[in-house]
């Protein structure tokens, strides 16, 4: 299981972390680690609102540009680049087998450009509005902080039960790999999350969790109709808009709690 971790960690982050070799067995429960790296990020995420919002007294922009760069800097960016992928792909206009290659084409298109500009900016505004209350912000940043696992896991299960658009990949051979039990402990990852979210304060809790739900049906919609199925890139895409679903919806939330 300490492999498994290792291998997320290895994946989906630029933590250092030892070198492990890549069996099917060590490969099986690897997905059920994937939300601990949304946990660090969320927890790096809040240690730096609180330190420099609150002990320091940075600036809401700053602390919000921080915010908004952290996560990507901490996952190299290999979700993003999913997301810019299925920007290009889908603003193509083509038919479904050129736009799965277009999915794995190395080259930026426009419409990459244009669209990750827009989220980045989206990020950061929205992240700048929840700082700039700063007493108030520690305490509902948690569940945003939350919701960089919370929305892990969706993709994580996503991964091991969704149709493929492809027979080969990394997301075929993670789902190949993965048996009933992996599955399992993901629900019940994902139920333990949910509790969290709702118990702490249902108020917050109830807008991530609508947050999840609407990005993954939009996720589900998209997928199918478009590409067949997912794909690596696709749940990459995915994890990226639960995010800033999380985020918007939290912020919306604390706006409508105050009224």
């Amino acid at each position: 299981m300490f492999k498994a971790l290792i291998i997320a960690f290895s994946t989906y982050s630029r933590i250092p972390m030892p070198s492990v070799k890549w069996e099917e067995k060590n490969m099986n429960y690897s997905m059920c680690f994937f939300p601990l790296v949304g946990l660090v990020i969320g927890g790096v995420n809040f240690g730096v609102l609180y330190l420099l919002g609150n002990v320091l007294g940075v600036s809401p922009l700053l602390t919000g540009v921080l915010l908004t760069v952290i996560p990507i800097l901490i996952t190299g960016g290999i979700h993003m680049d999913g997301f810019l992928d299925v920007a290009d792909a889908r603003s193509s206009y083509k038919d479904r087998e050129e736009k799965l290659r277009i999915l794995k084409d190395p080259h930026v298109g426009a419409f990459a450009i244009i669209y990750g500009s827009c989220y980045m900016l989206i990020s950061l505004g929205f992240n700048y509005q929840l700082v700039v209350d700063m007493d108030k912000s520690i305490r509902v940043y948690i569940w945003v902080a939350l919701g960089f696992a919370f929305s892990r896991v969706i993709s994580g299960l996503s991964v091991l039960t969704l149709r493929k658009a492809k027979a080969d990949g990394m997301v075929a051979t993670y789902s190949r790999g993965a048996d009933k039990k992996a599955r399992a402990l993901m629900v019940l990852e994902l139920i333990v999350i949910i509790a969290a979210l709702a118990l702490v304060d249902y108020r917050y809790g109830v807008a991530v969790i609508l947050a999840g739900l609407v990005s993954f049906l939009y996720y589900m919609v998209t997928a199918y109709k478009t590409f067949g199925g997912i794909t690596g890139d696709l749940a990459g895409w995915f994890l990226q808009v639960c995010e800033i679903s999380v985020l918007i919806f939290v912020v919306v939330a604390e706006k409508i709690v105050s009224i």
